[in-house]
This record gives structure tokens, sequence and C-alpha cells, in this order.
């Protein structure tokens, strides 16, 4: 990705093609020793044997910013292991799987006890009744139902939301992601929606179906839905997935009222903006979506999502099925959704470890994270700022706030980037790859915070000359 233009027009008064050089520099000292604290994961991933494509699970396991990936052998709290013996303090967290630590002790326990009662029956469990009080008094009065991911939940959304409206239309914002669902995976050129070009095997034409817009543009909201045939319209209250960018004030009432009066639903998908405290942030800020859907952290790191109705929606949804014929799922829900498994770490999850008291130390700690970055950046001298919801921060290449992902994409500058993680690798921390984003967990302690922004502040110094590598 070649952003240094653009991203020189968002940092005035820098070099960014100087601090690039000194980024690859940096990179180029830190991949050896990277490289000689693990023998064993280079030896793994340098040597194919049968099995695995690339010899990870999944083939995008290769695109960190590291030489080569580590293989863990072990996580727990905000800490992993790898085969080599290093030990890390883990700000990434499964990108927001492990949000609340890995191995939370009720989950642990949930996972035995469900093993030695059986882990799927397409039935309900007796702990059904509980976990839906659950899930209403923490995310509100909205119908649930379980999915295996928030790919699978938001999937199934939009065909509720296609049916009860009879629209065949989305829309989503330019630099979205919601999972692995074919018609989300849209960008914006030139005003235009066109299908993602590093997508294998798309031959649909996604853009007779999905409408992709910029963020925090009324304007351009207004114009798509005039039209009428917009079914729903999702969304991140927060994006997270291009940059971090912020709702201008106002921007989430309008999309309500917008959308509400062209008679189309608001989907929000909640699946990273967890993090902003107990409820996500639709409890938080008082948001009234149509549906609202929530993955990853939910079940404690063990494969669940949910996503849930209004009122009004599930009853429509229930008088068009009492018009069908045939039984079946109608094309909602999978075998292993709903397995007695996933009631059971939701029970544990809901109960026991997304409380109060968990957000309150994410929150806390998160505070002097956004302090400290910001006073690194400053003694670095550099024209960035952080951004953040809840327990998620972002240092942003650029001096004001971005709004829509064209100017995210400008900020980003992937040299930088590289450098950033690498350098607070190799001093023990793990952050999320592809952003400068970091995530804290209950379980992160006063001395992990300061070690990362000790870390950070070393890089930083690093990377604008005022110390020598």
């Amino acid at each position: 990705m070649n952003t240094q233009n653009n991203a020189a027009t968002l940092t005035p008064g820098l070099d960014v093609a100087a601090l690039c050089e000194k980024a690859r520099e940096m990179v180029a000292r830190e991949a050896p020793l990277y490289e000689q604290l693990r023998p064993r994961s280079k030896d793994m991933f340098a040597n194919p044997t049968p099995g695995f494509y690339d010899q990870v699970p999944q083939h995008w396991m290769r695109d960190w910013p590291m030489p080569f990936p580590f293989a863990v052998a072990g996580a727990s709290g905000s800490t992993l292991t790898d085969i080599d013996g290093n030990t890390l303090v883990d700000f990434c967290l499964g990108d927001t799987g492990a949000m609340f630590g890995h191995a939370p002790r009720p989950i642990v326990e949930a996972l035995s006890q469900s093993g030695e009662r059986g882990l799927t029956t397409m039935l309900p469990s007796g702990e059904v009744a509980e976990v839906g009080k659950l899930l209403t008094d923490r995310f509100g009065p909205f119908v649930f139902q379980i999915a295996t991911t928030a790919s699978d939940a938001n999937r199934f959304a939009i065909r509720v939301a296609r049916a009860v409206t009879g629209r065949n239309k989305i829309l989503v914002f330019d630099g979205c992601y919601h999972g692995a669902v074919d018609e989300t995976l849209v960008d914006l050129e030139d005003g235009q929606t066109v299908a993602r070009k590093n997508l294998l095997g798309q031959v649909v034409d996604v853009t007779t179906t999905t409408v992709s817009i910029p963020f925090n543009d009324i304007d351009a909201l207004k114009t798509a839905l005039e039209a009428g045939d917009i079914a729903v319209v999702l969304a991140e209250p927060v994006m997270t997935n291009c940059g971090m960018i912020l709702p201008d004030e106002g921007y989430l009432t309008a999309l309500r009222d917008l959308t509400r009066a062209a008679g189309t639903l608001l989907h929000i998908d909640e699946t990273h903006t967890i993090s902003t405290g107990l409820g996500g942030y639709t409890a938080v800020h008082g948001l009234d979506p149509d549906i609202f859907v929530v993955g990853k952290p939910v079940g404690g790191g063990v494969p669940v999502a949910i996503w849930g109705m209004s009122q009004d929606v599930a009853k429509a949804m229930s008088d068009i099925r009492a018009r069908m014929t045939g039984i079946g799922h109608s094309g909602i829900g999978t075998t292993l959704s709903g397995s007695t498994l996933q009631i059971a770490c939701l029970r544990a999850c809901l109960s026991e470890v997304m409380t109060a008291e968990a957000y309150a130390t994410m929150n806390r700690h998160a505070d002097r994270l956004e302090q400290g970055f910001t006073d690194a950046i400053r003694a670095a001298g550099l024209p960035w700022h952080v951004s953040r919801v809840g327990a998620r921060l972002e240092i942003v290449f650029s001096a004001d706030p971005v709004r829509n992902a064209a100017e995210a994409r400008a900020a980003a500058i992937d040299d930088i980037q590289h450098a950033l993680h690498i350098g607070v690798l190799n001093q023990g921390y793990l952050v999320t790859p592809f952003h400068n984003m970091v995530l804290v967990a209950p379980t992160t302690t006063d001395e992990q915070v300061e070690g990362l922004l000790s870390a950070y502040e070393t890089v930083l110094t690093r990377l604008v000359g005022q110390e020598g590598m």
C-alpha cells in the first residue's frame, strides 16, 4: 500500500518518506532478534509438512507483520507463551475473542461441566430461560437467537431484514468488516460501490444488492435511503476495521431517525465496540437499533454469537413464518448453533466474566494508556493522535480525527505500523496486527500497562532518531 503522499497531507510538516525509511531500517534490525528468540517456530514454518495450507489453520495467520508467526503453547489471563518459551503480554487478545482474558475460570468450569453433560443435542438445554434473562438484562429488550460466529449472526439478520421489509438491498459503510458475509465485502471507489478486490472466487455481482457510502456523511445517507429499496443499514457504531473512526456528534441519532423514516431497519454490529462498556456502545449511548449483534467475546472465547431483534421485527418474522409451508430453519441457523456448550458458556460469561467490575478495570487501564500514548506521541514531536472506544485504543497517524474510510486509508502507513508492531513485540508486548490497535482485559495489570507504554516510548524515540538504534 502506497500511502506516503496521502499521509503527508494529513501530517503537515512531517517528512513521511524519511520516517518510513527509518521504520524500514528498524524492521530490518528487529527481525533477526525476533528470529533468534524463536528457533522452534521458525523451523516449524520454514519446513513444509503435510496437512495445513501454508502450515497454518487459516491462511491469513501468515499475514502478521513479523518474519513468521510464532506458535502458541499456552495462554492465560493477559499473557501468551510460545513454543520457544517466550512470554508475551497480550494486548491483541485474539482481536477481541479473548477480551476478558484468556481462559477465564468460569468459562473453563462451564466447558468441563458441559463436556460431562454432552456438548450438543439439537434441543434447548435447561439453562435457556436463565440465559435469555441474562441477555435481555445486559443488552436490552431484544428477542435473541444464537449463532456460532458474528459472520453467521450478521448473515441471518440480513435475511430476516429482507424478509420483513420486502426489500433486497443492504447499506454498509465504506471500510466496514462484518465477517465473512459476501454482500458486505465491498469498497467505495470514486463514488461507486465495487466488490473488494482481494476476494477469492467472488462471482456474484454484489453491487446489485449492496450500497456503500462514507461514514459520517448524512447527505450520502439521505440520498441512499431516498430510493426506498434499502432493507437494512448494517453498521458498527464506531468503525474499527479501517482504523478507528468515531461518529460525529449527532450522526448516530440521524442514522436512527433517517432509517426509521425510510422504513429501513438499523442493524448494529457490536462485535468490536462491545469494548465500550457494559451492554456495548448501544447500551452506554442509548442507541435503539432494530437488530443487535455481538460475536467473539460474548462466550468468553468459545465460538458463539448472539443476534437480537426488536419486538416489532420478531413479530413480523413470526407472521411470515406462519404463512410458510413445510418445516426447517428457513435458511437461518446451523446444527451446532444454540448448543448446550454455547448456552453454558454464555451463562458463565454474562453472569461472572462480562461484569461491571471487569469493565471498570478495563476502562481504568485504557484511561492510563490513552494519556500515556498521547504523552509519548507529543514527546516524539509527532502530529498523531489516539482514538478510543472504551477499552480499545488506536494510534492514528494524523493530526486530526479521521471521519471516514478514505481519510483512514490515507492516514495508514504500513512501514510505520510494521515498525511499531515488531518493535514492541521484541520487548514482550503483542498488539493487534494490521492496525495500531490495543485492547485491555480485566486481567491486565498496572505493571503490564506501564510496560507497554515504556515499549512504545522506546520505539517512537528510535523512530524519530532521538536515540541510537
